[in-house]
């Protein structure tokens, strides 16, 4: 059985996740006005995998005798100043999911429940990943912010990223 403490602590996980995958449809939806398909393909891939997160935290909450809680998602910002605004709020957003998974990481181990701590041990390697990828995209378009050139060919190597998407 999950103790409250840490259910309470999941369902806000779970909320997160999907507050993150609605950033990133966010940002996706920003790059495709600026017709930057390939940052708008690579941000809503990365949405699709936040929705996955926080589908899995979902399941595991289930599994674990809990019920999760669905609360309401705040309408993310759709606005920045130019493409390195866009892709530093995405490198802000993994870094304080970061500190989230964290602190639930330590709540798990706290209150013995190594179901979770095995789950989150997953999550903590992902973030590392996430927030890697987030800085490396940052740096890469700082340095190219000033050239239209650079941009576009920066464009076209986000654009080969894998995964699929959805067709409406």
């Amino acid at each position: 059985m999950i103790s409250k403490q840490v259910l309470k602590a999941l369902n806000e996980q779970t909320h997160a996740e999907f507050y993150s995958f609605y950033l990133y449809l966010a940002v996706s939806s920003y790059f495709t006005d600026l017709h930057l398909d390939g940052f708008a393909l690579w941000m809503e891939v990365q949405a699709q995998e936040e929705l996955a997160h926080a589908l899995k935290l979902f399941h595991h909450v289930q599994e674990r005798g809990g019920r999760p809680h669905l609360a309401a998602i705040a309408e993310p910002t759709s606005e920045w100043g130019s493409p390195a605004e866009a892709v530093q709020a995405v490198l802000e957003h993994e870094r304080h999911i970061t500190g989230r998974i964290n602190a639930l990481a330590n709540l798990a181990s706290e209150e013995k429940d190594h179901a979770t701590s095995v789950l989150l041990h997953w999550y903590v390697s992902e973030q590392v990943e996430e927030e890697a990828t987030a800085d490396r995209l940052y740096h890469q378009v700082a340095m190219v912010q000033e050239s239209p050139q650079g941009l576009l060919m920066l464009d076209r190597e986000l654009a080969g990223r894998g995964g699929s998407t959805a067709e409406v």
